[in-house]
C-alpha cells in the first residue's frame, strides 16, 4: 500500500471575495473606484466596488457592505443579480488563489461618495463604452462581458485540463 497523504498545506483557504458593478442604465454609466498609490494591489488602477467576505458573511451581505463601505450606496440584496464569477489561481492575500462573484445592482439608494479616501483616490461614474484600459484585469474582464453580453465565468492562472 502507498502512502496517499498530500503535504500539509500552508494556507488551503480560498478568498471569497464580492464585487459590484452599479449600472446606470439609463445614462450609460458604470460606477468605478481608483485605488489609492498605496494599494497593497494594483495601486493607481480602476475597479469596480469590491472586498473579502467577513468569516461565515453571505456572499450578498458582503458586496452590500463592501459597496457601503467603498461609496456610501446602499442596495437590497433582492436587487442584486450574478453578472459573473472569476476564480483565480493566484492572489496577493490569497497565495491558494480567489473566487470573485461579481452581482450587478441596477438599483441603489444614495449619491456615491469616496467613503474610503485613505484606500481610493476617486469614486466615478464612468461611461459605459468607455471603461480605462488600466483597470483590475479580472473584474474589468466581467465588466466587458457583462456590458457586452451578459454574465460570465472565467479561470485565470489555472491550467486548462488534457481531454
Amino acid at each position: 500500500m502507498t502512502d496517499t497523504a498530500l503535504p500539509p498545506a500552508i494556507d488551503s483557504h480560498t478568498l471569497l471575495v464580492a464585487a459590484v458593478i452599479v449600472h446606470d442604465r439609463a445614462a450609460g454609466k458604470v460606477l468605478l473606484i481608483k485605488r489609492g498609490p498605496h494599494a497593497k494591489f494594483a495601486p493607481g488602477h480602476w475597479d469596480l466596488p469590491v472586498g473579502k467576505a467577513d468569516k461565515g458573511e453571505a456572499i450578498t451581505a458582503t458586496a452590500i457592505r463592501e459597496l457601503e463601505e467603498e461609496t456610501r450606496l446602499t442596495v437590497d440584496p433582492a436587487e442584486l443579480k450574478v453578472a459573473g464569477i472569476i476564480h483565480g489561481a493566484w492572489g496577493v492575500e490569497a497565495p491558494n488563489g480567489f473566487l470573485t462573484v461579481v452581482f450587478v445592482a441596477e438599483d441603489w439608494i444614495g449619491e456615491p461618495i469616496n467613503a474610503e479616501p485613505n484606500k481610493h483616490a476617486q469614486v466615478a461614474w464612468v461611461d459605459a463604452a468607455q471603461v480605462p484600459k488600466e483597470f483590475v484585469s479580472t473584474t474589468r474582464a466581467a465588466l466587458i462581458s457583462y456590458l457586452e453580453s451578459g454574465a460570465v465565468v472565467t479561470t485565470e492562472g489555472f491550467e486548462t485540463p488534457v481531454v
